[in-house]
């Protein structure tokens, strides 16, 4: 078996499971001797650390901070009807529900369309730096930021789907039609590239680079 991550030797205090050779599937979870190169409960192919992670996460990121910028620029939605035809950014979107006072559904709007993607792309920026030892930072706190972003980065289609609904349920005719717009095709593509980016990082690669500095200049580093 072949991984295109290479794998620190422990230091003297810590022996870790890829030292030994013990492989997690990240599938089922099962551990097994990576030996094995076959997972014995789901068939599939073991590997020390995710194949090519970094890699992935970075065209992953890539892909989302290009999508980015016409979701937050091109009408997300456009509404005809008796009073003419108004199309709507997510921005501005916000704006008329804050002129509305209707604070609580602007501020959900855009946390969740605005704050959200543009924090998990810091985030996954800023966790691979230190995996590839580019920044350093404690992996403990590294790890947990980690996993906040991975499990926030769904909430980010509240506005896909507030747009969706939207659209199959008001059909009035010539009084009022919702269609969406160019940006809700885009800004799904954003969370959904944020999300893969997020799922293709290996945190277990920070703890790696972390061992591998306090072991000193003579460990080979990936």
């Amino acid at each position: 078996m072949t991984t295109t991550e290479a794998i620190p030797p422990p230091s003297t205090s810590v022996a870790t499971a890829a030292a030994q050779g013990i492989a997690s599937c990240h599938v089922c979870g099962r551990t097994s001797p990576a030996s094995l190169e076959h997972c014995p409960r789901c068939e599939t192919e073991l590997h020390l650390r995710k194949p090519h992670s970094l890699e992935r996460t970075w065209a992953f990121l890539l892909a989302a901070m290009v999508l980015y910028i016409p979701a937050n620029f091109f009408p997300i939605m456009s509404t005809s009807g008796i009073r003419g035809a108004q199309s709507n950014t997510i921005l501005s979107g916000v704006a008329t529900f804050w002129e509305m006072k209707a604070y609580p559904v602007a501020i959900v709007i855009f946390t969740a369309s605005v704050l959200i993607p543009l924090l998990k792309v810091v985030s996954l920026i800023w966790l691979c730096l230190a995996a590839s030892g580019r920044v350093t930072a404690a992996p403990k706190n590294m790890s947990r930021i980690y996993h906040v972003t991975e499990l926030l980065g769904r909430w980010s289609m509240v506005d896909v789907f507030v747009v969706a609904v939207l659209a199959c349920l008001v059909r009035f005719g010539s009084l009022m039609t919702i269609t969406p717009g160019p940006a809700a095709l885009s800004f799904a593509g954003v969370v959904i590239a944020t999300m893969l980016s997020a799922m293709s990082f290996d945190p277990r690669l920070i703890w790696d680079r972390h061992r591998a500095q306090d072991d000193g200049p003579k460990t080979p580093l990936p």
